[in-house]
């Protein structure tokens, strides 16, 4: 064997063995977050009923008050008759809406403070198991783009972590080659360190057909408060190399600046299309996420960009 081959040959063992053991390490922490994303969507579900809505429907929903110009045939003269005001009569939306979750599961979603019990994955599949479970509870259909077909199964999460487990794919920080279909919702959870073109292109082709969209940025408090100083290297997770700061408390402030700048080009993006942006640090409690990203899925679009979670 020549010895090129016998180097492709090595390389090629590698990636394998570093495949595997990739998935090995998701499938052994998948447990724990499958009992931390069901903790977590018991307590949203507890007391909030889906994202019940006027629509077409059998099911009553509620009254509401008669708007002045709408066609006469809409009023309820029954539930009129018992005071001075007219009353329409709407039923329940019903039709099964399809959301789709794309958790960052790349490289630099690995990191975590060293006084956290958890990564920014960790939070991500967490946040994106229980959403689903949430939102099949309430009547919708979930997918993951490229990995699991929207299900309105009880068995959501189980599907999306038996995939999630077992995907060969590189893991890329943004979806690729996605379009959803008119109608339909995303979900992206990331910490959105991507360039800033990528991040624009993505929002461009996701709402390419008039989808509506949430975009979480999950990041580690480190990430945010910069508390490092003297000399210190900084090691970039996914290959673009090292730098090494001989003073790094020197960089904070030109730091915090260029994070600022990132996240208002993000919201000005995400406010043009009317999608919803979250920032969440992960030293904050999970049911919070889940809770404002649940408020913002039943919100008008042109409302509550940008709020922390």
């Amino acid at each position: 064997m020549m010895a090129a081959d016998k180097r492709i040959l090595r390389e090629e063992r590698a990636a394998v063995a570093h495949a595997s053991g990739a998935a090995l390490s998701l499938a052994a922490t998948l447990p724990r977050l499958l009992l931390d994303a069901r903790r977590v969507a018991a307590t949203v579900i507890h007391g909030v009923h889906g994202r019940r809505r006027a629509g077409p429907g059998e099911s009553f929903w509620q009254y509401r008050r008669f708007v002045s110009g709408e066609p006469a045939g809409k009023v309820d003269w029954r539930r009129s008759a018992r005071d001075d005001n007219l009353y329409v009569r709407e039923q329940e939306w019903e039709a099964a809406h399809t959301i789709w979750i794309w958790p960052d599961r790349s490289r630099s979603m690995v990191f975590s403070s060293p006084n956290l019990p958890h990564s920014k994955l960790d939070r991500a599949l967490v946040i994106s198991f229980a959403l689903a479970q949430v939102l099949v509870e309430g009547g919708e259909r979930v997918g993951v783009p490229g990995l699991v077909r929207p299900s309105g199964s009880r068995n959501v999460m189980d599907k999306m972590a038996q995939s999630m487990a077992h995907d060969p794919a590189e893991r890329t920080s943004l979806p690729t080659s996605f379009a959803p279909a008119p109608h339909s919702e995303v979900v992206v959870l990331s910490d959105l360190w991507s360039p800033l073109s990528e991040v624009k292109q993505l929002l461009t082709q996701l709402s390419s057909n008039g989808t509506h969209g949430h975009i979480v940025q999950i990041v580690d408090p480190a990430e945010e408060t910069f508390p490092y100083s003297g000399r210190v290297e900084f090691v970039e997770p996914e290959g673009a190399g090292t730098i090494t700061a001989g003073r790094a408390e020197n960089w904070k402030a030109d730091y915090e600046a260029r994070i600022a700048r990132h996240r208002a080009e993000i919201r000005a993006e995400t406010d043009k299309l009317g999608w919803s942006f979250i920032i969440h640090r992960t030293d904050r409690p999970a049911s919070e996420l889940l809770l404002a990203l649940h408020a913002h899925m039943g919100a008008p679009r042109d409302t509550g960009s940008g709020r922390a979670a």
